[in-house]
């Protein structure tokens, strides 16, 4: 594995250290575990840093010069860097699903004709690097306008004008392109409508170009770069530049900016709490001292007390340990962990354990929390039903099942599991309706028989704290319909569906 590269220059220094995470957030999304993840990215990134620096034409003939910005090149390089294992015998440490596309003729787009690659990559190419880094950074990377200003070295009254500039300008781009590429006598005939259905968000698609995007892959990838107005702009860029996992890619971007900010309001807050005038300081300090003084006294004076009939010590602390429990490990927990007694996870392709029988109570073995599982209908005995029978009780996780986004043949979901119990590791499970099935899936690894998906958590959101969330999301197909999924579980417990 080639270590990562020294940054000749402060310049660089500050590239090197704003791309690091974007190229490892896309090397873990092809890759199938950790380690091979940090060993993509860094060769990747020293393939990427040695392309730019050289100036030179990159693998695949009649590559254009690179002139993508810092972060596309870098990520283009994770995707040629991944196709080299598949070549070198390592594709077994890649995503399956990517490895699929490597052979698919979407992939050789990137690296055939010019006329024949992805729109939106051909549209930034042609533009010059500040503005297409502008559209890149505020699109893709979802970072707010004054971070941007300030990377780039803008006016920050003026960069928002100078997106909106940098827009049309990826548009014209793009238009010209398409209508560049060898067509038929069909699409020539709509791309003139295209361009002027695409130019407004308001405006309506006549019925006839409906049916023709839904049956021409290139004039839809066309209608997708040309509407920038309509929120298409950051897909379309994702999925043109960077190939296989660009919608993932995008929404992991999306969360990691919603973090930053949260962050840095959170410091701004504190800041400002941190800051009193110097007058309530002396105040504070002075009236801290007499406090001190006086504890001091009643101190002193209640040393000397004597003291009788009081707890000891020893009493003290048994109440304090009656009243805190420790943590279950049984089947209250939520959650497996290393020695967890609970239920274990239902296996991939099987129907969910029914939840409407009552286990038997051993008489050796008593779980420290116990929580009975459906509603109970057996008698208590001769006497008749026990009054105080136990109800069903409610669900310890909350599901939300978002679909965030829909088309004729696909849609993409968000799926968020809140648990009121702390765990170590997690698996989701659900029942699809038949048709529908996952294409690409980002913060978990799915599995898939039949309409039974399981889903298994990453290796860096495997710990959820009590009350916490766990949050993946995916893109999926379907055939004759869509809808939400069925019996929802969280390690094998049902979850309630809000």
């Amino acid at each position: 594995m080639p270590d990562l590269p020294t940054p000749q220059n402060a310049t660089e220094a500050a590239e090197f250290d704003e791309s690091w995470d974007t190229v490892l957030s896309y090397a873990d999304l092809c890759t199938a575990g950790s380690d091979a993840a940090v060993e993509l990215a860094t060769e990747a990134f020293a393939h990427g840093v040695r392309e730019t620096r050289a100036g030179a034409p990159g693998r695949g003939a009649g590559r254009r010069t690179a002139a993508l910005p810092h972060i596309p090149l870098l990520l283009g390089a994770v995707r040629d860097t991944a196709a080299d294992w598949e070549r070198r015998g390592q594709g077994h440490r890649l995503d399956p699903d990517l490895r699929l596309w490597l052979t698919s003729e979407q992939a050789a787009r990137f690296t055939g004709p010019p006329t024949q690659r992805p729109l939106a990559l051909r549209g930034l190419q042609d533009m010059q690097r500040p503005d297409a880094a502008l559209l890149w950074l505020t699109e893709v990377e979802s970072l707010p306008l004054p971070a941007v200003a300030a990377r780039l070295e803008l006016d920050p009254g003026g960069v928002a004008e100078e997106r909106t500039e940098v827009r049309a300008l990826f548009r014209d781009r793009c238009l010209r392109n398409h209508l560049d590429r060898p067509m038929d006598t069909q699409c020539r005939n709509y791309a003139r409508m295209l361009d002027a259905v695409t130019r407004t968000a308001v405006a309506d698609t006549p019925d006839d170009l409906s049916h023709h995007l839904a049956r021409c892959p290139y004039c839809a990838e066309a209608a997708a770069c040309l509407r920038v107005h309509g929120g298409q702009l950051p897909a379309a860029l994702s999925g043109g530049v960077i190939g296989w996992g660009g919608l993932a890619y995008l929404e992991r971007r999306r969360r990691a900016a919603e973090v930053r900010l949260a962050a840095r309001r959170a410091t701004c807050d504190l800041g400002r709490s941190a800051a009193p005038d110097t007058r309530r300081v002396r105040l504070l300090r002075g009236g801290l001292l007499a406090g001190a003084v006086l504890v001091s006294l009643v101190a002193l004076g209640v040393s000397l007390m004597p003291f009788g009939g009081a707890k000891s010590d020893a009493a003290v602390r048994g109440e304090d340990a009656a009243d805190r429990q420790p943590p279950a490990t049984g089947p209250g927990t939520g959650g497996p962990g290393p020695t967890a007694t609970g239920p274990s996870r239902e296996p991939s392709g099987t129907p969910a354990p029914s939840v409407s029988a009552v286990p038997s109570p051993s008489p050796s073995h008593r779980a420290p929390d116990p929580e009975p599982q459906g509603t109970s209908t057996a008698s208590a005995g001769a006497g008749g039903p026990t009054p105080s029978a136990p109800a069903t009780p409610p669900s310890t996780c909350r599901a939300t099942y978002d679909m965030t986004s829909e088309w004729s043949t696909g849609f993409q979901a968000v799926v968020e599991v809140t648990t009121e119990r702390a765990l170590d590791d997690w698996t989701v499970a659900w029942d699809f309706r038949p048709g529908q099935r996952i294409s690409q899936m980002w913060d978990a690894h799915p599995e898939q028989r039949g309409t039974r998906v399981r889903v298994d958590a990453a290796h860096y959101n495997r710990a959820v704290p009590a009350g916490g969330s766990l949050t993946f999301g995916f893109v999926g197909l379907y055939g004759d319909a869509n809808g939400v999924p069925k019996n929802i579980t969280l390690n094998g417990r049902p979850c309630a569906l809000r």
